[in-house]
């Protein structure tokens, strides 16, 4: 065998360790984003609440500490909504639940479909605001130009560490792709208006 045929054969067998790494890799990637919502969903790391909503009456009101919260609105790049919080903040008693109310309404001329995201800051405040209703538990419809008032009802849990004295509510909007398609999805009627208010 000759000098050249040697190189080829050593050539050819680098290449396909060179494709099997781009393919584990590729595949490690895959692996990594739900291993990744699993440990943040257990620790509360990034900011990640609950995607379920959860009943508050397990929970003890405690007269005897506030937490403020603050409310923020985000929209994804490219998504065509307004999107925005009636209050901005609220004083709350861990263990009361509470409401606040979003507006979201559609500038374009066509049905889109949105999925919002919620984070929660800081950090290790995550598994201790718990939501009982919440718009980001499902896809909403906006028909062209609606607009839509968004409900979300949570409880802070008295367990929250007595040293986190405010809490950052955010979520963000993402468009759904294909959502040009959305006057087909069953979206449901627009929620009635509710000041924010104690439940």
């Amino acid at each position: 065998m000759t000098d050249e045929a040697n190189q080829n054969q050593s050539n050819a067998r680098v290449v396909r360790k060179l494709l099997l790494v781009v393919v584990g890799m590729f595949g490690f990637g895959f692996a990594l984003v739900p291993l990744y919502d699993v440990f943040c969903d257990l620790t509360g790391l990034n900011g990640k609440t609950a995607t379920e909503a959860v009943t508050g009456d397990q929970f003890e009101v405690d007269t005897s500490r506030m937490v403020k919260v603050e409310f923020l609105a985000n929209l994804n790049a490219g998504m065509p909504w307004e999107f925005k919080p009636v209050t901005h903040e609220m004083e709350v008693n861990p263990g009361k639940p509470m409401q606040v109310t979003y507006i979201a309404r559609n500038l374009t001329g066509q049905d889109i479909i949105g999925q919002a995201v919620p984070s929660v800051s800081p950090g290790q405040a995550a598994r201790y605001f718990q939501k009982t209703e919440c718009f980001c538990f499902t896809e909403q419809v906006l028909k062209a130009g609606e607009e839509k008032l968004m409900p979300v009802t949570f409880i802070v849990d008295p367990d929250l560490p007595e040293d986190v004295r405010e809490i950052s509510l955010s979520y963000t909007f993402f468009t759904k792709p294909g959502s040009e398609g959305a006057s087909k999805v069953s979206a449901g009627k627009p929620l009635a208006h509710k000041p924010n208010q104690e439940i």
